[in-house]
């Protein structure tokens, strides 16, 4: 667009352009005031500007579709996996806690395990004091060996025995003197009837054989009153042995062992202490023998048999799946073995889905880099078909 010429004499008639308060030209000045715009002179709009429509942004459309498609694999995926699958986080690993309880009472005297110390089975871990016990032990040896002396052993006969022996001598000698009675007496009728011997000699051999008959039968009672006493001489070994073993025993039981390979734990002794008989002095936990108890929905259990594999997540090991196996299944729910049983035929009833408790075995050897202890709260699927 070009400017124009305005004379001055059209300016100084010109009304102002800024209005009252514009600053007017001076007279006899040349301004250039540019010329209006000419529509006719400006190009038109191609056919193909005005009718193009506005561009619309596709990609939240695009986005929305992903997530959609993703949503709808994970719930196909939930879904196939919930038909043939159960599971809780109700479940706790489970294991033996053995506790260690001394059978005699005494003072202790040693104590060779301290807390959470690993032990191996037969380690000896509290001694008590045992001089009480191996004095008593000295005496039933004493005791032991003077039921011995009386009633013998096999190798060595004892007072008793040889007691039998002799009464069993005399009873032979009994049956000499009785035959050799009853021989005379006879002898003695045969003189008689010959009026060789009179009756006074005859009714002597006759009281002699009589008199050989007593003793006879005396001496075959003494082999039965000395038999009778070495069966009680015998009794009384075997009694004497007996309360020598009860005494070894109880000797033995001033040294408290593991029962069996784990972790000393809950230790409450110390040296010094007078502990009672069957009084808790610490516990043993085997960390090999473990197991798991899920408590699963009475409405889950109706697939869930013995044999079912089993994944096991532990809370202690994020990431980390154990291979287990469903072992057995509980007779009854876990409110049947509470200390107060519910008991729906009094008061108002509230239907409650009661709980099975479910017991799995862990497959494969123990893994030492995850040590599982008993308590650890654990998350359970099950393979049912």
């Amino acid at each position: 667009m070009s400017p124009r010429t305005i004379d001055p004499k059209d300016i100084s008639t010109a009304p102002p352009a800024g209005g009252s308060g514009a600053a007017q030209a001076a007279p006899g000045r040349l301004v250039s005031v540019p010329a209006p715009a000419d529509p006719l002179s400006s190009p038109a709009p191609g056919p193909l500007e005005a009718a193009a429509p506005p561009q619309r942004n596709r990609l939240p459309f695009v986005i929305a579709g992903v997530i959609a498609a993703v949503l709808i694999g994970l719930g196909a995926r939930q879904w196939l996996h919930s038909r043939n699958h159960v599971g809780t986080d109700d479940a706790q690993i489970e294991g033996h806690i053995i506790p260690l309880s001394p059978k005699v009472g005494g003072f202790v005297a040693e104590v060779r395990v301290s807390e959470n110390q690993p032990v191996r089975a037969g380690d000896t871990l509290v001694v008590l004091d045992d001089r009480d016990f191996a004095a008593r032990l000295r005496q039933a040896e004493a005791d032991l060996a003077v039921a011995l002396a009386s009633g013998g052993t096999r190798s060595r006969a004892g007072q008793a025995e040889a007691q039998v022996a002799a009464a069993r001598a005399n009873v032979a000698q009994a049956e000499a003197a009785a035959w050799r009675a009853h021989a005379d007496l006879e002898r003695y009728r045969v003189l008689a009837e010959r009026a060789v011997v009179g009756r006074q000699q005859l009714d002597a051999a006759q009281a002699g054989a009589e008199g050989a008959d007593a003793q006879l039968a005396a001496a075959r009672e003494q082999v039965t009153a000395a038999e009778a006493a070495l069966v009680g001489a015998s009794a009384k070994v075997a009694a004497a042995a007996a309360a020598r073993d009860q005494a070894a025993l109880q000797l033995a039981y001033t040294r408290l062992v593991a029962p069996a390979a784990g972790v000393a734990s809950k230790k409450n002794v110390e040296v010094g202490q007078l502990v009672q008989v069957g009084q808790p002095l610490m516990s043993v936990v085997p960390l090999d023998d473990i197991w798991v108890v899920a408590n699963l929905k009475e409405t889950d259990v109706r697939d869930v048999t013995p044999g079912d594999a089993a994944e096991i997540r532990v809370d202690t090991y994020p990431g980390r799946a154990f291979m287990g196996q469903v072992e057995s299944l509980s007779p009854a729910s876990g409110a049947r073995f509470s200390l107060l049983p519910p008991d729906n035929a009094t008061g108002n009833f509230t239907k409650v889905v009661q709980r099975i408790p479910v017991r799995l075995r862990f497959l494969g050897l123990p893994d030492p880099r995850h040590v599982l202890r008993p308590g650890m709260s654990v998350e359970v699927s099950i393979r049912t078909r």
